[in-house]
């Protein structure tokens, strides 16, 4: 599919949304923070690595980077990853602008963009045909964002992002596979696991 015309062209590769991730993971070696949108987007995480320092969302649509600014701001000098798929940052686009306006210097935002609604029936998203995630991150004053052109180009960007002085946007054109694995539906547990992973609270 051509891009709209008043959009720049995004040529990109189409990767799959397990091996990308599969492929951040493994990049983690300081306790990274990695906070996992809705669905698919937490699978795959859960998948690829299950670390205590993973939150995975339940059913909080749009709010994976608001959570992740949070945990950044909190911790300063953790790196703090958001995974969220375009669906969902569609939803939050005003966290764009205040992440810009805050700068947190340790938080880097992966945009997953398949251009579906993938959960709930594989409906079409604008970001199919007349939004350009990046574009709009821009816009809002994320000057460190970039489309990830395919793997070694986003393992680059991360690698980047990892010694980053302000927030950075990697946008990742995917596929449609579904998630890999399935994240265990526990809210309590996964939230206890998470402040135990970040050093926040102690095991009993």
């Amino acid at each position: 599919m051509n891009a709209p015309k008043n959009l720049p062209a995004r040529n990109t590769k189409v990767m799959n949304r397990f091996d990308v991730t599969s492929r951040l993971v493994r990049k983690l070696e300081r306790e990274e923070a990695v906070i996992g949108g809705i669905g698919n987007t937490n699978f795959d995480l859960w998948a690829a690595g299950h670390r205590p320092q993973n939150f995975y969302m339940l059913g909080s649509m749009g709010l994976a980077f608001p959570i992740a600014l949070g945990v950044a701001l909190a911790q300063p000098d953790r790196r703090v990853f958001g995974l969220e798929g375009d669906g969902s940052l569609l939803m939050q686009l005003g966290c764009l602008t205040t992440i810009a306006a805050l700068q947190p210097k340790n938080l880097v935002l992966v945009v997953m963009d398949n251009g579906l609604y993938q959960i709930t029936g594989s409906q079409p998203t604008p970001a199919s045909a007349v939004a350009d995630i990046v574009a709009i991150a821009i816009a809002s004053g994320l000057s460190d964002s970039a489309w990830a052109a395919d793997e070694d180009d986003f393992e680059r960007l991360v690698d980047q992002s990892l010694s980053a002085t302000r927030p950075v946007l990697i946008g990742v054109r995917i596929d449609d596979k579904p998630g890999v694995g399935t994240t265990r539906r526990d809210p309590v547990q996964i939230r206890e696991r998470f402040m135990m992973g970040l050093g926040v609270r102690q095991a009993l």
